[in-house]
C-alpha cells in the first residue's frame, strides 16, 4: 500500500477508534482497581501485553534486535514507563477518569518543553507559545476546580508528572541509539522492564489484591490485546502510511473520550471546570502540533517522526 498525502476515511476511522481506546483504557483501569492495587494492576497488564506485541512484531516480519546499541537505552525507557504507569494508575485511584484524562494528555506540553531544549530544529514558535500558554490555563484551570478530597490534589501531582514521564520517552526515543530499534522493539522494552520492576514494587507499597473478580482479569486481557496490541500496532501502521502532521491533529480526541466514558460508564460528574480545562488543553495541543508548511511538507515527504 502506498502512502498517502492526505487523512481518508480508512485513515480517519482507524484514527478516532485508537482515540476511543486511549480514552477508554483510563475507564478500564478504574474499573480493575477496585479488585487490583494500581502497581500491581499495571505490571500485570505490562506482563500480558508483551506476548500479543510480540506476536504482531513476528506477523510483520520487524526485526527484533537487542545487538543494535539500543539496550542500555531500552531499559532506560522501561523504568521510565513503569514509572509513569504506576503514577498514571494511582492517579486514577485517587482521582476521577475526567481528571486524569484532561492532566495526562498535556504530554505535547511537555514533550515540546523538552524538545525546545534538546532538538535544535524544534524551538518554541509564536504559535507554539500560544498553545503552551492556552493548555497551562487548562491545567491551571483543572487543579483550582478540583472541589473537595483530600488526594485530589495528589492525584492531579501525579498524574502531570506521568504526562511528563511519557514525554521523556519520547526524547529518549528519538535522541539515542533506541531511534535505531521498530516501534514493536521499543515497546517490548518497556513492557518487560515494565512488569519486572512493578510487580514487585506492588508488594512494598499496598494490598494487592483487593476485592479481584474474573472480570477484572478479563479486562485486563482485553487491556493487553485491544488497547496496548491492537491500538499500537494500529497507530503505528497509520503513522507508515499517512502524514504525521495530519495525524497530531487527532491529538485531542483522546481526552475527549476519556471525559465523556468516564461520565457514561462510571456516572462520574463532570464539572464546569473540568469542561473548560479539557477545552483549553485541546485548543493547546492542536496549537501546539501547528507546523510551518514548509517543515510539514518536508515531514510528511519523509514519513514523519516515530
Amino acid at each position: 500500500m502506498e502512502r498517502k498525502d492526505r487523512i481518508d476515511a480508512l485513515g480517519g476511522t482507524l484514527l478516532v477508534s485508537v482515540s476511543f481506546l486511549l480514552g477508554l483504557n483510563q475507564v478500564l483501569v478504574k474499573m480493575v482497581a477496585v479488585g487490583m492495587h494500581p502497581a500491581m494492576q499495571a505490571g500485570v497488564r505490562s506482563a500480558f501485553a508483551i506476548l500479543p506485541v510480540l506476536a504482531l512484531a513476528l506477523i510483520f516480519r520487524r526485526r527484533l534486535s537487542i545487538s543494535d546499541g539500543s539496550l542500555p537505552w531500552g531499559i532506560l525507557t522501561g523504568i521510565i514507563f513503569a514509572v509513569e504507569f504506576l503514577l498514571m494508575f494511582l492517579a486514577l485511584d485517587y482521582s476521577t477518569v475526567a481528571r486524569v484524562s484532561v492532566l495526562f494528555y498535556t504530554m505535547p506540553v511537555w514533550m515540546t518543553i523538552g524538545a525546545h531544549f534538546l532538538i535544535p530544529a524544534e524551538r518554541i514558535t509564536p504559535i507554539r507559545a500560544l498553545g503552551l500558554g492556552v493548555a497551562m490555563l487548562g491545567v491551571v484551570v483543572a487543579m483550582w476546580g478540583r472541589g473537595e478530597g483530600e488526594n485530589l490534589l495528589l492525584g492531579d501531582i501525579f498524574c502531570i508528572a506521568a504526562a511528563m514521564m511519557w514525554a521523556g520517552i519520547g526524547l529518549v526515543a528519538r535522541l539515542t541509539p533506541m531511534n535505531r530499534s521498530v516501534p514493536e522493539m521499543q515497546l517490548l522494552y518497556q513492557l518487560v522492564v515494565s512488569a519486572f520492576v512493578l510487580i514487585p514494587v506492588s508488594y512494598l507499597i499496598g494490598d494487592q489484591v483487593r476485592d479481584l473478580r474474573p472480570e477484572h482479569w478479563g479486562i485486563l486481557v482485553f487491556q493487553a490485546v485491544v488497547v496496548v496490541g491492537f491500538g499500537f500496532s494500529t497507530w503505528f501502521w497509520v503513522l507508515s502510511k499517512y502524514p504525521a502532521s495530519d495525524m497530531a491533529s487527532f491529538g485531542f480526541l483522546a481526552p475527549v473520550f476519556g471525559v465523556l466514558l468516564g461520565w457514561l460508564m462510571l456516572g462520574e460528574d463532570v464539572s464546569i471546570w473540568i469542561l473548560a480545562a479539557l477545552v483549553l488543553v485541546s485548543i493547546g495541543i492542536v496549537l501546539i502540533n501547528r507546523k510551518p508548511k514548509a517543515v510539514l511538507a518536508k515531514q510528511d515527504a519523509s514519513g514523519g517522526d516515530i
